[in-house]
C-alpha cells in the first residue's frame, strides 16, 4: 500500500519552491537511510523537511516517486551530467580516470553503502521498490558511461563494438572486489593514495581492452 494523498483537482496553482523541494529532498535522504523505506512517512519527511505534508505531496506524488528522486538527487550530487561530457580538449584518460574516481568515492560512501543494504534487504519483499531504486541511480550512470564511451567509439578514440556492454566493464572494475566486503561489513572504504591508484589501474587495463589499434 502506498503512502498517498486522494485525488485532488488539477489547477494551474503557484509555482513550485525550489528550495521546498530541495528541503523535502534532503529530509527524505536522511529518513529514508535512517530508518528504512517502511519506516520512513510522509509525515516525518514533511517535519524534517520543515514544511506541510501538503507541500510535500504537491512536489511529489507518492512516496515511491520521491524515494526514486532523492536516489536520483544522490547520484547527480556525487555525477553530475557534465561529468559525461567530453571536452575534445581533455585527453579520454583524464575523463575516464575522473568519471572513475567519482563513481568509486559515490559507491563507497556511507550513504550509499546503506541504500544499498537497504535495496538487499527490501528485494525479496519489494521488487518494485528495488526496480525504482535501479532506474533512478545505477541505471542511469550506467546510461550516461554508455553515451561516453559510444561518443569515444565515434570519435576514434575508442573500438566499442558494443558501448553498454564496456560501460558495465568500467564500472563493476571501479567497483572491485572491496565494494562486496565494504557491504557486509569486512573492511573499511579505500582511500586516499589506494583508490587513486585502484582507479588508476582500472582505467589504463580499460583503454588497452578497447584501444583502436
Amino acid at each position: 500500500m502506498t503512502d498517498r494523498l486522494p485525488t485532488t483537482p488539477s489547477g494551474p496553482g503557484r509555482p513550485k519552491d525550489p528550495a521546498k523541494r530541495s528541503a523535502i529532498l534532503q529530509a527524505a535522504k536522511c529518513l529514508f537511510l535512517a530508518h528504512g523505506y517502511e519506516g520512513s512517512s510522509m509525515d516525518a519527511i514533511a517535519a524534517e523537511a520543515g514544511v506541510s505534508k501538503l507541500t510535500v505531496y504537491s512536489h511529489f506524488n507518492d512516496k515511491e516517486t520521491l524515494f526514486a528522486a532523492a536516489v536520483a538527487s544522490k547520484c547527480q550530487e556525487e555525477l553530475p551530467p557534465l561529468f559525461f561530457e567530453q571536452d575534445p580538449k581533455v585527453p579520454l584518460d583524464q575523463v575516464l580516470t575522473e568519471v572513475g574516481r567519482r563513481f568509486h568515492l559515490l559507491i563507497n560512501s556511507p550513504e550509499s553503502v546503506a541504500m544499498h543494504r537497504l535495496m538487499v534487504a527490501q528485494g525479496t519483499h519489494n521488487p518494485e521498490l528495488s526496480r525504482l531504486f535501479f532506474e533512478a541511480g545505477p541505471q542511469r550512470i550506467l546510461d550516461a558511461t554508455t553515451q561516453l564511451l559510444a561518443r569515444a567509439d565515434r570519435n576514434g578514440q575508442l573500438r566499442v563494438a558494443q558501448p553498454q556492454r564496456a560501460a558495465e566493464h568500467f564500472l563493476s572494475m571501479i567497483k572491485g572486489a572491496c565494494h562486496l566486503r565494504l557491504l557486509i561489513g569486512c573492511c573499511e572504504a579505500p582511500k586516499g593514495e589506494d583508490a587513486e591508484e585502484h582507479v588508476a589501474d582500472v582505467v589504463q587495463l580499460f583503454l588497452r581492452a578497447y584501444r583502436p589499434d
